[in-house]
């Protein structure tokens, strides 16, 4: 199923759902991040999704990198929440959604890396090379602040 991200569009559709996702940034010992290249919208992101009705946001974090990556991980903290009503994603299937995300730091315990239905490339990207990747900018956000190193979570 495709979909289409909007940002501050006024031609971007009306929501008629709202999701609670959670999402996390896995850094390896070099320090580059993983990203993978969602098949859906052909974008680099953050491994993240829907959190299940039966789990909390940080279980729903690292089932979604295990499911989207291969990778077995641990939350560590936390980058930050981010609810901006401007960020709207389409999908071909009719639903149209505002996204709550709590975005998580992470890191790795097991697994192997492998590309999963939900995409077609994972790697881990030197912070030096972020910005040459074709990348929505609710995600460059999220990496922005992870990258700041703030001394407390984003709250948006």
């Amino acid at each position: 199923m495709a979909r289409t991200e909007y940002y501050d569009d006024p031609g971007a559709p009306r929501p008629n759902s709202m999701v609670v996702a959670a999402s996390a940034v896995v850094a390896d010992e070099q320090g580059r991040i993983l990203l993978q290249r969602r098949r859906d919208n052909d974008l680099w992101a953050l491994p993240g999704g829907g959190m299940d009705l039966t789990e909390s946001l940080p279980a729903a974090a690292v089932r979604e990198v295990r499911e989207e990556t291969g990778l077995e991980v641990e939350i560590t903290g936390l980058v930050g929440t981010y609810t901006d009503p401007k960020h709207i994603i389409a999908y071909t299937d009719g639903e149209v959604r505002r996204q709550f995300n709590v975005c998580f730091t992470a890191r790795v315990t097991g697994g192997r890396l492998a590309v999963s239905d939900e995409s077609t490339d994972l790697r881990f990207v030197s912070p030096a090379d972020l910005a040459a990747l074709p990348m929505h900018p609710t995600q460059r956000l999220r990496l922005q602040h992870y990258l700041e190193h703030r001394e407390r979570p984003y709250l948006g």
